[in-house]
């Protein structure tokens, strides 16, 4: 990823486990669709909604209470969407180690005020006293 910034960051708890005590597979994909939607509500100033996610990849691991840094890239712009790959980071707990854990690719598209698709660029309407009615 170009940014060396996370989208944001999580620790893994023990709710977050799959019956076999790892981080469970949902959960590393949650986290990284709330990275990437804050980065396509970002760029595109207004509400963004996943409409697929594919790629998914896990080749690595997490352990209850491992930090987990979700780091996403623009990669295709459409005229009302967002393409965005993303990369999961594990580090351990107690330490520096560490794993990308998981990869992904979600696109969303953006939306107006009344959740109709709206070109990227295109500022969502105002609310105002004005648009009532």
């Amino acid at each position: 990823m170009t940014d060396p910034s996370p989208l944001i960051r999580a620790t893994a708890m023990p709710a977050d486990l799959n019956p076999y005590g790892g981080v469970f597979g949902g959960w590393l994909m949650a986290q990284m669709a709330l990275g990437a939607g804050s980065l396509a509500s970002r760029v595109g100033q207004g509400k963004a909604v996943v409409v697929s996610a594919t790629d998914f990849a896990f080749p690595g691991a997490m352990a209850v209470g491992d930090e987990l840094s979700v780091y996403g890239e623009i990669a295709e712009t459409g005229t009302t969407s967002l393409t965005i790959a993303v990369e999961a980071i594990g580090r351990e707990r107690n330490g520096e180690a560490t794993t990308k854990v998981a990869q992904g690719i979600f696109k969303f598209v953006l939306l107006d005020d009344d959740n109709r698709p709206r070109a990227i660029g295109e500022a969502a309407m105002p609310i105002s006293a004005e648009n009532d009615g």
